[in-house]
């Protein structure tokens, strides 16, 4: 028997609606997924909730789905941000995946001083997110924000983000001293309910200037991710599953 698929829709969901799917969701349930009309569905959109549904029309173009009932109610999860030098698009494109699946609540690209990659196409950002999204059987996506430069970014921070907090994962000393844990760097925070921004950096690091800012503002924590230096991506999965287990809702 084959498996109920999961899709992401941007229209309310609740009892007896009518869904028009895009063409791009009809090719894939018709010429991928070999359904057909009469087939059930699982359909979500970040707000209402999943619902279960089934494809009432179905043809190359476009279909259409008829919600009949919910089947887990919206529910709400950790508020953490992505904050991520762009890399290429491979490693960026399993970026966004896994960092929907980790829980991310948002991903935003950030331009440093070393950032190698000058455009990001928020679109395929958000297409990977729907994925991943979809398959892992979360309620909601993330926010897909545009790039922007990291200077401007901690000048309207405190301003634009209220009391959201960064952790700046930082692999180089401080003063000859390595920098806490993020275990040990998390621990004064009690308040699961605070918002909070991992921030990793480019392939080459942050600049000395970029480090030393990031130090002195007040609302950025620093913390280490072990004795090597880890890739882009390898470094955001192991700071956001550090940061999931001391304060989120593993």
């Amino acid at each position: 028997m084959a498996s109920v698929i999961r899709l992401f829709v941007e229209a309310a969901l609740c009892d007896g609606a009518m869904i028009n799917l895009p063409r791009d969701q009809a090719h894939y349930l018709g010429a991928v997924m070999r359904r057909k009309a009469g087939d059930e569905l699982i359909l979500f959109n970040g707000r209402d909730g999943e619902w279960y549904g089934r494809l009432a029309r179905l043809d190359k173009k476009s279909a259409s789905v008829t919600v009949l009932a919910q089947t887990r109610g919206q529910q709400s999860a950790p508020d953490l941000w992505l904050l991520f030098a762009p890399i290429k698009r491979a490693p960026l494109d399993q970026m966004a995946q896994k960092a929907t699946e980790l829980g991310v609540s948002g991903l935003m690209p950030v331009m440093t001083e070393r950032t190698i990659v000058s455009r990001v196409k928020t679109d395929r950002l958000k297409a990977n997110a729907v994925e991943a999204a979809e398959q892992t059987e979360r309620l909601d996506i993330p926010d897909i924000f545009e790039a922007r430069k990291l200077t401007v970014l901690l000048g309207q921070w405190s301003i634009d983000e209220g009391e959201r907090r960064i952790l700046f994962c930082d692999e180089e000393l401080a003063n000859g001293e390595q920098a806490p844990s993020i275990e040990q760097a998390l621990a004064p925070f009690k308040d699961k309910t605070l918002p909070w921004a991992v921030l990793i950096g480019p392939e080459g690091g942050f600049t000395d200037k970029e480090r030393d800012h990031l130090k002195s503002l007040p609302f950025v924590t620093t913390a280490r991710l072990g004795p090597r230096i880890l890739r882009a991506d390898t470094a955001a999965y192991a700071a956001l599953t550090l940061w999931q287990s001391v304060l989120g809702d593993w």
